[in-house]
């Protein structure tokens, strides 16, 4: 199935095939899902196998970019096996459950960002940790997967396509929690958590014109959004419109970037030769400029390589958003899914200096284990619909 229109068919609204007059139930289907082992799990096979390649090839990577170092392999080997066992747990979790879920993990995200402004850990020059002396985490992470939950919730419900009172809804659901993170300062991650809101209004059928205006009106905001950005995010914007203003500070980490995707050609300089990041001119080409490092040394077929594989992923996932019989499974599942396009697209556009540089991981690639464990989450919740479509329940 193309993408687009994996896409637009997410925005039809669907009818139920029956209703039960006595109990109320929407009546989908009688059967439960069949199938081997991973069914039983509810797995989803072609999302699994795609996202097993991500994690293969990011090892891969991983241990040139680190400089052959088998301890950081290891490390990213075991984040992978926490992410990948939590995706499991997420998946046996019935979208229904999710759905009651939704609004009282929103309250608690919110209340833990509030507290992180409070009394969060400082870090390199950000406050975005809360520290309960066992486990050290980032509440903003939770908001991820927390605000297309709560804006779909918002929505199952109502008419669609949504109207002005429900965007309006949908925005301020999405707006608190952005802003109490932009505030951290993490812009990165406040664009992430907007853009999934975003994204669920545009799955739900939302009309181009109320598109189009709200588009025309963030750009008006946009000289007040200007004064009350930090320094360094200024320097970024500045530095995307001109690196070579500043090619020895503000601009290395783009033009070296360039320099080695450009310098990969066709079929790239092989594993483990890169020479811009063996020698250590790219900086962080373990994390966020990972990418630059892929097209190095796998050159342009590597890159058409992976995003072949991205697609593949992103495909399945559009897919079983659009097979997905309830509103708020289908808002929910286009959500994740394109919030992850939205990783894909951010990093590898900051990386080849087409955006600014907000500090996108690319997506199950980069070492790290934060964006991983909530990509992976996300996809359980992908997995727990998938295998769920043939049931009988009551919508709540």
């Amino acid at each position: 199935m193309p993408i687009w229109v994996a896409v637009r068919s997410l925005t039809r609204v669907k009818q139920p095939v029956a209703i039960n007059p006595l109990s109320g139930c929407t009546d989908w289907s009688v059967e439960p899902p069949q199938g081997g082992w991973l069914s039983r799990l509810h797995l989803d096979a072609p999302l699994l196998i795609g996202l097993l390649a991500l994690c293969g090839f990011s090892l891969v990577v991983i241990y040139s970019a680190g400089d052959r170092e088998w301890a950081m392999v290891e490390r990213q080997l075991a984040r992978q096996t926490l992410a990948l066992a939590l995706m499991l747990a997420i998946a046996q979790i019935h979208p229904l459950q999710l759905k009651r879920w939704s609004l009282a993990l929103y309250g608690l995200g919110v209340l833990m960002l509030v507290a992180v402004l409070a009394i969060g850990d400082i870090g390199k020059g950000a406050q975005r940790w809360l520290d309960f002396g066992f486990i050290r985490f980032q509440p903003s992470e939770i908001l991820k997967l927390v605000v297309p939950m709560t804006t779909a919730w918002a929505l199952a419900r109502r008419p669609l396509p949504p109207r002005l009172p429900d965007i309006l809804l949908v925005g301020i659901l999405t707006l608190v929690p952005a802003a109490l993170i932009a505030k951290q300062p993490d812009l990165g991650t406040a664009l992430l958590v907007a853009s999934a809101g975003i994204l669920v209004l545009f799955i739900a059928g939302v009309r181009w014109r109320l598109i189009i205006g709200l588009l025309g009106f963030l750009v008006a905001l946009a000289p007040l959004v200007w004064g009350h950005l930090q320094d360094y995010q200024r320097a970024r914007i500045l530095t995307f419109l001109n690196p070579q203003s500043d090619p020895l500070g503000s601009g290395y980490h783009i033009i070296q970037s360039q320099i080695a995707i450009g310098s990969g050609g066709l079929s790239g300089k092989g594993w483990l030769h890169g020479t811009q990041s063996h020698l250590e001119f790219l900086p962080e080409r373990h994390t966020d400029f990972i990418f630059a490092v892929i097209g190095e040394e796998f050159g342009f077929t590597g890159i058409l390589a992976l995003m072949a594989l991205y697609l593949f992923v992103i495909g399945r996932g559009l897919m079983i958003a659009a097979r997905a019989q309830d509103t708020y499974e289908r808002l929910l599942a286009g959500s994740l899914t394109l919030v992850f396009f939205v990783y894909l697209f951010v990093n590898t556009g900051m990386v080849s200096g087409l955006l600014p540089v907000v500090g996108v991981p690319l997506p199950l690639i980069s070492y790290g284990g934060t964006s991983m464990v909530t990509l992976m989450a996300g996809f359980g919740m992908l997995m727990a619909i998938e295998t769920r479509r043939s049931r009988r329940y009551q919508d709540v």
